[in-house]
């Protein structure tokens, strides 16, 4: 597993439900804190346990105690961060376009471009994780395509803060390449070799 939202728990509900149907009944309900300390102890195998939490703990009333529910609020999360993200530097481009420093232009136009792919790639894993159904190597397959569309966004996500490494130093740099590292936190999820999933190892 990498990190979240959005996928902290792909991994963590890929292995879960390997054994188990997702048509199985729901938990009973639980008390907010026995869901946060859910919430809290799945948090601690991520990469950024704190992000990871204070990310997440809002939805302890939704999330209660299933791995199935915190894996579609981790996506669901994920896509919210990438979203605003995306409209972000679409308004920094546009004000860009009338600066003096062409190539930051470029690298804004270039950064929206694939953070609009990486939005539609996490919007695909939300709707996937949406439509779970069966058990064992069925939702195992499903599951692989969430996160094969969530690396492919952590991949474009990574390529808007590459883009500016011929841009001089400056605020609108730092401010984006800062952004969107944290966006890259919130997506990633910490590789785990005993959960059998390709993950991107460049994180760190």
């Amino acid at each position: 597993m990498k990190m979240l939202p959005p996928i902290f728990f792909v991994t963590l509900f890929f292995t879960a439900a390997s054994t188990t149907s997702i048509a199985a009944p729901a938990p009973a309900p639980s008390t907010t804190a026995g869901a946060s300390d859910f919430i809290r102890t799945n948090c601690d195998t991520t990469l950024y346990p704190e992000l990871c939490y204070h990310s997440l703990a809002g939805y302890a009333n939704a999330v209660q105690q299933d791995p199935a529910r915190l894996a579609r609020v981790a996506v669901g999360v994920s896509l919210s961060r990438a979203q605003r993200m995306a409209l972000y530097v679409a308004n920094l481009s546009r004000r860009a376009d009338y600066g003096a420093d062409p190539r930051a232009a470029s690298a804004l136009h270039d950064c929206f471009s694939v953070l609009g792919d990486a939005v539609d790639q996490i919007r695909g894993s939300v709707k996937q994780m949406r439509r779970l159904t069966g058990s064992g190597e069925e939702v195992r397959f499903q599951l692989s395509n969430v996160q094969t569309w969530m690396s492919a966004a952590l991949t474009n996500e990574d390529t808007c803060v590459d883009g500016f490494e011929d841009v001089a130093d400056g605020a609108v740099k730092s401010d984006v390449c800062d952004r969107a590292l944290k966006v890259k936190e919130v997506t990633s999820y910490k590789d785990h070799e005993k959960y059998g999933v390709v993950t991107d190892k460049t994180v760190s």
